[in-house]
């Protein structure tokens, strides 16, 4: 065997995911189809789930066209029993689900005084109550199986830092950090591994709304490496919290992928 392949194996016996099952929930946006794609590019096979049909096919094309696997299913993150529907729909055709990444969210930039109470809880149940539910629901499907499985939930550099003026965003951010927690304790001897990953400032869909020319140019400056993140720099952070053996005694982590902004704040 040479050093290269030698090198290869144990990457991919501490990375790779080939294999496994993948859900990604949100997956057709731009940071969960970012990470749909990574989960695929390591080897898994990637259900991507979300409310566009036209965008979620996209998705699947892209990665079948570059040699992974994939399929699509759509969901509406804020029904319980549309969650238990995607569930069932990929036990039965995968045989059961090991990872699970639940990163659907939406945003408002509403000053706090004017924002109605719909809005408001619109903006809830698309981050906290959707987590929830994909946990509710895929959790105790990992704890059933033979070898268990991993949940990656998506929270945000808000999650602590009072930064971008959103406040019903920031507050269900931190309410998911919470409640990745305390279930990664529930589930920490079923098995079944609960982690949150905390993306600083990125071009996602929810930011490109909210945020005009004065913000971009206040959140650059506080950033340490001046710049916004790419969605493919969060999947090096993703597949370790997702591996079996590279992440195997990592429960109720939150890691933060922001550039270093964190780290500015404390």
């Amino acid at each position: 065997m040479t050093m290269d392949s030698k090198n290869a194996d144990y990457l991919q016996h501490m990375f790779g995911l080939n294999g496994q099952s993948a859900v990604v929930i949100g997956g057709t946006g731009v940071l969960g189809g970012a990470l749909c794609t990574c989960l695929a590019n390591a080897g898994a096979h990637v259900t991507v789930a979300g409310r566009s049909q036209e965008r979620g096919e996209a998705r699947v094309a892209a990665i079948r066209e570059a040699g992974g696997e994939a399929d699509f299913h759509a969901v509406d993150v804020t029904s319980v029993d549309s969650m238990r529907t995607l569930k069932d729909a990929v036990v039965a055709q995968r045989g059961g689900v090991e990872m699970l990444v639940n990163c659907a969210g939406v945003n408002s930039a509403t000053p706090y005084e004017q924002i109605e109470s719909d809005d408001w809880q619109r903006v809830v149940d698309g981050s906290l109550t959707a987590t929830h539910y994909g946990c509710q629901v895929f959790a105790p499907q990992m704890a059933s199986q033979k070898d268990g499985g991993a949940i990656l939930n998506i929270g945000s550099v808000t999650s602590h830092l009072p930064l971008s003026r959103v406040f019903a965003y920031s507050a269900a951010k931190a309410a998911v950090v919470n409640l990745t927690q305390n279930l990664a304790r529930e589930y920490a001897t079923k098995n079944v591994r609960i982690n949150v990953l905390c993306p600083g400032f990125f071009p996602a869909e929810q930011n490109r709304k909210i945020l005009d020319a004065e913000r971009v140019e206040n959140i650059m400056s506080q950033t340490p490496m001046k710049r916004f993140g790419e969605p493919e720099e969060l999947a090096g952070a993703a597949i370790l919290l997702l591996s079996r053996t590279a992440g195997s005694f990592m429960t109720g982590a939150a890691v933060y992928v922001d550039g270093g902004f964190t780290a500015m704040r404390f």
